[in-house]
């Protein structure tokens, strides 16, 4: 296993987040402990439970304790001074420079595998040879994931036999069991008795290794589990330890794949291992349960389930990075989850694994799956994707508007992103994703020959669009409002904010909220009317669905730049203080889990992606370059859900705020695959003189970019595997150099656009 992680990428942790979460993970189980080597309680969901190794819907292990003894010293293996991550695996390096020993754990979970394999690598650097005795402690806690107790999955006592060399734990009263132990004979076995421990139990095994001078030994261990059958974990053992080699081999070359596709070559190095990294983040977040489906996770620790609205931004980045399988896998599990349990096409917003729906959906679910539904078919062409998940996105839209707006003004009622008590009227999110959505659909609807279904969506949109733009923007704030609502709502709302504001220490946004109180209060009214109370993110939304007009958009957008840090976009503005924008230290974490405070990723990717819409990519990258601060700062190869260090360790929304911008935004890739045409309108940011972005999938096509700038010239060369598509190169309005290629020119809206049907094209500027 060494040998085969030595050639793959890898990032060193920090010598401080020692003491803090990492994952290895597979798509059936993933083992989240600390880079110690320790697996202390994690998370909140489950209090406590969310670490440790789990195959969903029921956890396997708490996690394992390992000692050595040597001349009668007990070396334990729970303070690595050092984590290395890798793609596909970890390694924690524990030192014991006295006894002349370094021991590496490296730990590996196979595709489709329901187990994860650990391998211990002692190194003896002394001139003698060493006996040792390794011990080691397993700690089952066979139980069931969150909400297990509405699935009638209830826990009871595990009891556990030790067969062959291995030891079978069985939760008493279910199927449900966990497999442990090496690929060497042990010399004793152990059952530790743990009278505090509730259901769980622990069970050692001793094992002698001795390891000659100036040499290394490795002790192999599997550990899996079923939640079926014995015979199931036990197949999944034998498995693990028979053929690891090959199993490891598999996973490497399916990544180096997945990093492969949307390659991304670029000046700022730093950005772009980012790039590549969160491709295999984007990996360790699929979660597959046979008898419920595959789909991605939102994040781990706490969030390793299916949800729709963080489904419906990341899946849009997963198709720009080639990612398309798991997209289609996800799609079909929320629209048969939600037509199941809701059967009106709303989205539900959070299920389990067990198959437990938390939330039936919040308003903005429904139609961001409308969105995400066109977004697919655009990058994969497939006619029949298209005509069987339209059923769903045409009974949503009703229930939208027909369930959800009390007053018939298009603008749906309820909670969109934004789960602060009282924001449930309507909201500018739900608004601009609803405008969205009917555009959308109206295409939809034309690519299905549902015309006059078409003509009556596209109308409710431009109505939409117009009444955002109107009866949602505050032009005393140069920014849409929160929310249209009532003054009663407002006041309500503006006492909880008041407590906030002070109990954050933020006197610049009590005086706002009182005055914006007096205001109110001097001049009420008897109608709804919007109101810009906490400064959410999602008053950005409008710029990020490019509905705003570019007056108000340029405005809004230089106003959100208040509401920075330099790791990015605060969730809520009135958290923010004044020395936010270039303080580094503004952010600091509650000690029990809250959003309160928090600078997030999806925020700032929303915000990267609207300033691209309005032609500004420079102010774009700089909100990627604030998101990339985050990467490897606490756990080497991800970004945290809340920036720096705080909330998911890794997180699936990530990969919207990066592809998104750099795949269809900065390199322009537009792709219109039932057309067989993918537009290219490439607007780089200053600096990125030479980028490429290489193997993009686009339908059964593949097309890759190469920008060259320099002060004599600018040139694009752009390649395609196929020459039954055309390609629309879209620059500014000039002059240009066609050297490679047969090209149609034609001006448009004062833009020169290239129409091409060859595999090589290269244009220069005059």
């Amino acid at each position: 296993m060494s040998n085969i992680l030595d050639e793959s990428p890898n990032i060193k942790g920090k010598e401080t987040y020692l003491n803090s979460p990492y994952v290895t993970a597979g798509d059936r189980v993933y083992m989240a402990g600390h880079q110690d080597g320790t697996f202390p309680t994690l998370g909140w969901h489950i209090k406590g439970e969310m670490g440790g190794i789990w195959n969903h819907p029921i956890k396997l292990m708490d996690g394992f304790d390992v000692e050595m003894a040597v001349s009668n010293k007990v070396l334990k293996l729970n303070k690595a001074s050092e984590f290395i991550n890798y793609p596909y695996a970890n390694k924690h390096i524990f030192k014991f420079e006295k006894d002349g020993l370094v021991v590496e754990r490296i730990q590996f979970v196979p595709d489709n595998v329901q187990g994860i394999f650990v391998q211990f690598i002692i190194k003896n650097n002394a001139k003698e040879s060493v006996k040792s005795y390794v011990n080691f402690v397993g700690h089952s806690n066979l139980r069931p994931t969150w909400l297990g107790e509405r699935s009638n999955m209830i826990d009871s006592k595990d009891s556990a036999i030790l067969e062959e060399n291995y030891w079978v734990v069985k939760d008493s009263l279910n199927s449900w069991y966990t497999v442990f132990g090496s690929d060497q004979a042990p010399i004793s076995s152990k059952v530790i008795e743990e009278p505090n421990k509730s259901n769980g139990a622990s069970n050692a095994l001793e094992y002698v290794v001795e390891i000659p001078a100036k040499s290394k030994k490795t002790l192999n261990f599997a550990l899996t589990g079923s939640y079926i059958s014995r015979e199931d974990a036990i197949n999944s053992y034998n498995n693990i330890l028979e053929n690891i080699v090959p199993l490891a081999k598999a996973k490497k070359a399916r990544y180096e794949q997945l990093v492969n596709q949307s390659k991304l070559t670029i000046p700022d190095k730093h950005l772009q291992e980012t790039f590549e990294w969160l491709k295999y983040n984007c990996d360790w977040l699929v979660r597959t349960i046979p008898e419920i489906g595959s789909g991605i996770g939102a994040g781990i620790p706490d969030y390793p389930w299916y949800f729709g609205t963080d489904s419906e931004y990341a899946l849009k980045g997963y198709m720009a990075i080639g990612q398309d399988e798991i997209v289609e896998n996800t799609v079909q599990l929320l629209d048969s989850v939600s037509m199941a349990v809701n059967n009106n096409g709303r989205i539900f917003h959070e299920m389990s694994t067990n198959g437990v729906v938390f939330n039936k959906g919040n308003i903005n679910e429904t139609p961001q799956f409308a969105s995400l539904i066109w977004e697919i078919y655009k990058w994969n062409g497939d006619k029949e994707f298209l005509a069987k998940y339209f059923p769903t996105i045409k009974k949503g839209l009703k229930w939208l508007l027909e369930e959800n707006d009390a007053n018939k003004n298009l603008f749906p009622d309820g909670f969109g992103m934004m789960e602060i008590h009282g924001l449930n009227s309507e909201m500018i999110d739900v608004a601009s994703y609803t405008q969205r959505a009917f555009a959308d659909a109206a295409l939809m609807a034309s690519e299905l020959n549902e015309t006059e279904l078409a003509r009556e969506y596209q109308k409710l949109a431009n109505q939409l669009k117009e009444k955002i733009n109107t009866e949602f923007w505050a032009e005393t704030f140069q920014s849409y409002a929160d929310f249209i609502g009532t003054d009663q709502q407002a006041l309500h709302l503006i006492d909880d904010a008041l407590v906030r504001a002070d109990t954050l220490n933020k006197p610049w946004a009590v005086e706002e909220l009182e005055a914006t109180k007096q205001q109110i209060l001097r001049n009420p009214s008897d109608e709804p009317r919007p109101f810009v109370l906490y400064h959410n993110w999602v008053v950005n939304t409008p710029m990020e669905m490019g509905i705003a007009d570019s007056t108000k958009a340029i405005l809004a957008l230089d106003n959100a730049r208040k509401f920075t840090n330099p790791f990015g976009v605060f969730v809520t503005g009135i958290d923010r203080d004044e020395t936010a924008g270039d303080d580094s230290g503004s952010f600091k974490g509650s000690k029990v889990f809250s959003y309160t405070g928090a600078v997030m990723t999806l925020p700032t990717g929303v915000q990267a992606v609207a300033e691209n819409n309005y032609g500004r990519p420079d102010q774009a990258l700089d909100y990627l370059k604030r998101i990339s601060r985050s990467f490897s700062y606490a756990l080497p190869g991800s970004i945290y859900e809340v920036s720096p260090d705080y909330g998911m360790m890794t997180q699936a929304w990530n990969i919207y705020a990066f592809a998104v911008p750099i795949v269809n935004q900065f390199f322009g890739i537009k792709p219109l695959s039932h057309k067989k045409v993918i537009i290219i309108e490439p607007q780089m940011p200053s600096g990125w003189d030479d980028a490429s972005l290489e193997d993009v999938n686009v339908g059964d096509n593949k097309i890759s970019i190469w920008h060259t700038k320099s002060k004599e010239s600018h040139q694009i060369k752009i390649q395609q595997t196929k020459t039954d598509w055309k390609i629309k190169l879209i620059l500014p309005q000039g002059e240009y150099i066609v050297s490679e290629g047969n090209s149609e020119t034609t001006t448009e809206n004062g833009k020169t656009i290239l129409t091409f049907s060859d595999r090589l094209i290269v244009v220069s500027k005059k």
